[in-house]
């Protein structure tokens, strides 16, 4: 039969000083304390016994410990540091005279600190909605449930397209490890990548099919680059001889090829900062709700720019899709739909059409 681990007279004691800092860690904060009382209560509830004069002994240990993990000294140093410290200052686990309760005081982060990594988390699209969750879920382990649960729950209030593809995380390994120059502590050869591209198509916008009928890209990668919550590679097409921008999110069953790198010249002739800024733009103005049509081909630039919850599609004829949706109608804008050509038209409101036909007339007396 199974004896229960004893040490001295009740059993797991030597337990007790890491269960108290786990369940403090966890359930407190500098507005969320817990008492001995408490902390007792907890303790006996995983089967620990526990007297009020041990728990403050328990949290004195923790707080040298953390002392001497911080500054790098020994015991005794760390003793003499805490008694020349009245305020309590250095002490990890506090007690609150006013609240008359312990609390966990960090110091390597700030709240906001940690809420900002989760609204990074949150707001990058190629990251699926289950990854951002669990690693929200990972970043808020270093705060207390209660700042947890804020932190999740003011992220969530901003709408974004999330993309389906959970294996983002691990394409951008592949890519890495692909353009590394040293891997598994050993030299390497940057080599090329291949993988299936995925687009959106009309019969069902909630998925993606593959493009060229599951027919394989093999590119050679550069760059990883992140844009308006996008992950994008920058990688030299053989077949088009010339440096290329894939959404990461949409690449499916990506893999290292073993054949060497090419487009070293294309790349190194780059100047990323004017590329971004080209490739990418973003633009702010007044809200106006717009109706666009436009090819079939296009249906893939049109729900990564207006999204599926806020925009509705049509289908009017064999050759045409529409767009209604609200956007930030400004002079970028124009141009931005001045790019499509004949690709794109303005349907309404005709006071808009108005005002791109003014926009298109004022290019045209610049020449």
């Amino acid at each position: 039969m199974e004896k229960t681990p004893r040490y001295g007279n009740k059993p797991y004691q030597k337990l007790k000083p890491y269960v108290i800092l786990q369940y403090l860690l966890r359930e407190t904060d500098e507005n969320n304390i817990q008492s001995a009382e408490d902390i007792k209560a907890y303790l006996e509830e995983q089967g620990i016994s526990a007297e009020r004069r041990s728990i403050y002994r328990d949290i004195d240990e923790i707080n040298l410990v953390n002392v001497m993990l911080e500054e790098e000294c020994k015991v005794e140093e760390a003793k003499e540091m805490l008694l020349n410290d009245p305020d309590g200052d250095l002490n990890f686990v506090v007690y609150d005279k006013h609240k008359k309760g312990f609390y966990v005081r960090q110091r390597h982060f700030d709240l906001n600190d940690i809420r900002l990594l989760a609204e990074c988390v949150y707001s990058a699209k190629f990251v699926s909605e289950g990854q951002a969750k669990r690693l929200v879920d990972v970043v808020c382990d270093f705060v207390s449930v209660y700042q947890a649960e804020r932190i999740k729950h003011n992220a969530f209030l901003a709408d974004r397209v999330k993309t389906n593809n959970k294996s983002v995380l691990n394409n951008i390994s592949t890519i890495n490890d692909a353009m590394s120059r040293k891997l598994n502590g050993l030299p390497h050869k940057p080599e090329k990548i291949s993988f299936k591209y995925l687009k959106y198509s009309f019969d069902d916008l909630s998925k993606q099919v593959e493009r060229r009928k599951g027919e394989k890209y093999i590119v050679s990668p550069y760059q990883l680059m992140i844009n308006d919550g996008n992950y994008y590679l920058l990688a030299y097409s053989d077949k088009k001889k010339d440096i290329i921008p894939f959404r990461v999110d949409r690449m499916r069953e990506v893999a290292r090829t073993g054949e060497p790198r090419e487009g070293d010249e294309a790349f190194y002739r780059l100047d990323l900062r004017n590329y971004s800024q080209r490739v990418f733009s973003m633009y702010r103005g007044r809200k106006a709700r717009i109706k666009l049509r436009f090819i079939p081909t296009l249906l893939d630039t049109m729900i990564e720019r207006f999204g599926t919850s806020n925009a509705q599609y049509g289908r009017p004829d064999d050759r045409h899709y529409t767009v209604e949706t609200e956007v930030e109608v400004s002079d970028q804008f124009y141009g931005w739909l001045l790019g499509f050509g004949k690709k794109v038209k303005l349907m309404y409101p005709v006071e808009e059409q108005e005002k791109f036909l003014a926009y298109v007339d004022k290019i045209r007396d610049a020449y």
